[in-house]
């Protein structure tokens, strides 16, 4: 596999896919599944019961403990905090899903057992408690849905209007599209 893993990394894993970054001062355990063209930025910690997709980016201070499942496209921003333990010291652990094309904004904490849906958006700080739907956005402590994002980012409210020009969207063929499209 030709996959580029800065000196100061300590990567265990041979499943790493080509074209992957991994930077300075990460952890990737042995039994870690990272898929092609990712960015594992300085200051990650994978574990091992730990599935990342293609094209995922993971910026700095990250840690993807047993049990969760990023997909394709999945972005995970600075120091967002996952759980996987919903009962500290219990030796089970609870699945997290982030569904492919996700965002999930800076210093977020998912809470183990949830589902962030595909193409979603979590906002900075958002302390996200329960399952988050397909396209939805999430702010807040707890983090309570306010609104859709299009697959082409556009910001709509909960009549999946935009904000900003007016246009409304409509859910065609299992996506959000505007009403010409």
């Amino acid at each position: 596999m030709k996959y580029f893993c800065h000196k100061l990394a300590d990567v265990q894993s041979n499943s790493i896919g080509d074209d992957t970054k991994v930077w300075q001062f990460s952890i990737i355990l042995d039994r870690a599944k990272i898929g092609k063209n990712c960015n594992i930025n300085a200051h990650v910690f994978i574990e091992n019961d730990v599935i990342i997709g293609d094209n995922v980016t993971i910026k700095s201070g990250v840690q993807i403990w047993d049990g969760i499942v990023l997909e394709n496209n999945v972005f995970v921003g600075p120091n967002v905090t996952f759980t996987n333990d919903l009962v500290p010291r219990s030796s089970s652990f609870d699945k997290t899903y982030v569904k492919k094309g996700a965002s999930i904004g800076a210093n977020a904490t998912i809470i183990a057992g949830n589902e962030i849906g595909e193409f979603s958006l979590i906002g900075a700080g958002a302390v996200v408690t329960k399952n988050v739907g397909k396209n939805e956005v999430w702010v807040g402590n707890p983090a309570k849905k306010i609104g859709y994002i299009s697959e082409d980012n556009e910001i709509l409210d909960l009549d999946y209007k935009n904000r900003q020009t007016g246009i409304q969207y409509f859910w065609k063929k299992n996506k959000l599209r505007k009403k010409d499209d």
